[in-house]
């Protein structure tokens, strides 16, 4: 069973999205939270798989949330679930750790999708963000960008090259002609000398450095 908290300030909507996730058989809602003060109180008391939560809360709203589960919770992933899908908050959430964004008139089925996505250790964003995405990186990286590249050996750039278009690790040793355990070994490293938590970290920051880019296979 995949163990899933909702945090949302709307009582209806809240109510409503644990209602369609709770439907379904591989999903089960252990706690539902009004901000994201309630909702790290509730992480720590149950340790969900994912987190569901809405950007504009009370007290502490969905993007410290975040922030605050990914450094004190690295076992739950977030999903952001907002109405907004300005691209401040795409980005803001993205790097406070969220591994989803959706907006809330997806289908419920997308919804569901997106919790068993991140769940897998996968990242899933709206339809209706991705094109801005692609955009903003697809104008190059920001002033001093490249430094956050400066610490990784020649291997490890390859190795992160690779991971930002979606390689799995057993493609990328098949490329670099390296067993799939030192690819592990390469991707745990590379996480660390750039301070992110996870892949889907790692390929945004890979994006925002220019090391990738869109639409370069």
């Amino acid at each position: 069973m995949i163990r899933v908290l909702v945090a949302d300030d709307q009582h209806v909507v809240r109510a409503g999205i644990a209602a369609i996730l709770d439907a379904e058989p591989d999903l089960t809602v252990v706690g539902q939270a009004a901000d994201g003060s309630e909702a790290l109180a509730l992480i720590a008391a149950t340790a969900p798989d994912v987190a569901v939560l809405d950007i504009r809360m009370p007290r502490v709203d969905g993007l410290a949330a975040a922030a605050e589960i990914g450094a004190r919770h690295p076992g739950t992933r977030v999903v952001v679930l907002t109405t907004f899908g300005l691209d401040e908050y795409v980005f803001a959430a993205l790097r406070a750790g969220a591994a989803g964004f959706l907006l809330k008139d997806a289908e419920p089925e997308r919804v569901v999708d997106a919790v068993r996505v991140v769940a897998a250790g996968e990242a899933l964003l709206d339809p209706g963000v991705t094109g801005r995405l692609i955009q903003h990186f697809a104008a190059g990286p920001g002033p001093g960008a490249a430094q956050r590249l400066e610490r990784l050996t020649p291997r490890e750039t390859q190795v992160l090259t690779r991971l930002a278009r979606g390689r799995s690790n057993a493609e990328i040793a098949a490329d670099l002609g390296i067993s799939p355990a030192t690819v592990k070994d390469h991707v745990a490293v590379v996480l660390g000398k750039l301070g992110v938590r996870d892949r889907v970290q790692a390929t945004i920051a890979a994006y925002e450095t220019g090391l990738v880019r869109p639409g370069v296979v």
